[in-house]
């Protein structure tokens, strides 16, 4: 029996949804971005008349609005988002126990079953779940039925909005072979111009690019692209029964202005461990490895991390490995336009620790509570009523809310971390 899967993709999702509460700009250009004056300002999402405009996904506030002088743009409202997002996906938990989400707005769906086997009634299923988001969830949805997760991800593109396309083992090399590389799953900006050089420009051209080729220019990466290219994904469609493991905490931020210095990382480092430390102490976990990621003004990044004596969720203990980090790793010779720390190898807060003779236990215990009493004065009373005096040295850098402003980010197709060095 051939597989039967079908990738779901809402159309200008979080654009959408804010049409779809706010009437008036129904046929307007409208777009969901983030806050200008903190120099987050780029286009998250925008309804088709701003795309007709010119307006891209990425593109500056201000280079949208001299291309698009009418474009309305909203900040994003992602409790609203999330709650259409679970919408959605108990809608497609309708027609199949293996429902695997892809972010927020998309999510892949193994029809095998209810099909038959058969590409063609997929279709009809697919085209049926359309009819049914437009009609109950307000918004639309394009859908793409084949028989592996990566050409039906390619086919929901190909007759966007509300459109619905199946990609088939005997049409693939028509409709998806002429498609630009950059369209296959997995090609990136940096991969795409790689590729470019080497001559290869469509998805056809790497499925008909010698093996041996794409390996010496991508490595490993270039055999699965090939694959992909050629309709080889035997990857599953995985059901996402409760929440997700968490494998992670972390806040990262672009900085009103460009950090100078290691008072200035200090300022906004401790700014994100605070609100790393927070959501940590929701979830009743501990970090037992710091990671930072640091990106200069020319756009170059890296990361790197520590792993702890003991797992922590205290804002001052990541602080301060972050800022240990820092100093061994970087120089200084560029300022930093963006900074990020990350908890990760999470562990329960009840797991039993071993004490040590050389740490102050009683003083640990008191910081902690300390810190809990801070997370209920932020909830009462906003962020910004408490705060160390640390703060106090750089007010605009200190702005930031960094729990409050937390971004819901796009996932990655293959699970689990990347490995960093350190």
């Amino acid at each position: 029996m051939e597989r039967v899967l079908a990738h779901c993709d809402q159309d200008c999702f979080y654009a959408s949804v804010e049409i779809l509460h706010h009437p008036l700009l129904r046929g307007k250009p409208v777009a969901v971005a983030g806050d200008v004056e903190a120099r987050h300002g780029i286009i998250l999402t925008k309804s088709y008349e701003a795309k007709r405009c010119g307006v891209k996904t990425a593109m500056a506030i201000w280079e949208a609005k001299r291309v698009c002088p009418d474009l309305i743009v909203l900040p994003p409202n992602y409790p609203l988002y999330l709650r259409f997002s679970r919408m959605f996906r108990e809608l497609l938990a309708e027609y199949s126990e293996l429902v695997e989400p892809f972010g927020l707005d998309e999510a892949w769906v193994d029809l095998t079953i209810l099909s038959d086997g058969k590409l063609r009634i997929g279709a009809d299923i697919a085209a049926e779940i359309n009819q049914r988001v437009h009609r109950e969830m307000g918004i639309t949805v394009s859908i793409g039925v084949s028989w592996n997760k990566i050409f039906a991800k390619l086919g929901s593109d190909l007759r966007k909005p509300n459109g619905l396309a199946a990609i088939t083992p005997q049409n693939y090399k028509r409709l998806v072979w002429p498609l630009p590389a950059s369209d296959l799953l997995g090609v990136g900006r940096a991969t795409a111009r790689k590729l470019e050089s080497m001559g290869v420009h469509t998805i056809g051209d790497i499925a008909q690019a010698p093996p041996e080729a794409l390996h010496g220019w991508l490595q490993k990466w270039g055999l699965i692209l090939h694959m992909f290219a050629n309709g080889q994904d035997n990857s599953l469609v995985t059901a996402v029964e409760h929440t997700p493991e968490i494998k992670s905490v972390g806040n990262s931020t672009t900085t009103p202005r460009d950090l100078e210095n290691e008072q200035d990382a200090h300022i906004v480092f401790y700014n994100l461990a605070e609100s790393v430390g927070e959501r940590l102490r929701d979830l009743g976990l501990r970090g037992r490895t710091v990671q930072i990621s640091l990106r200069d003004n020319t756009l170059l990044s890296f990361e790197r991390q520590v792993t702890l004596p003991r797992a922590t969720c205290l804002a001052r203990e990541m602080t301060d490995s972050a800022m240990q980090l820092l100093r061994v790793h970087y120089n200084w010779q560029k300022p930093l336009r963006s900074i990020g720390i990350r908890a990760t190898q999470l562990v329960p807060a009840c797991e039993q620790v071993q004490l040590s003779f050389f740490e102050d236990e009683e003083r640990r215990l008191r910081q902690e509570a300390l810190e809990f009493a801070k997370d209920g004065i932020h909830r009462r009373f906003g962020y910004h009523s408490i705060g160390i005096g640390l703060m106090g040295l750089d007010r605009q850098l200190s702005a930031l809310d960094a729990k409050s402003e937390n971004t819901i980010g796009p996932v990655g197709y293959f699970n689990g971390p990347t490995p960093i060095a350190s």
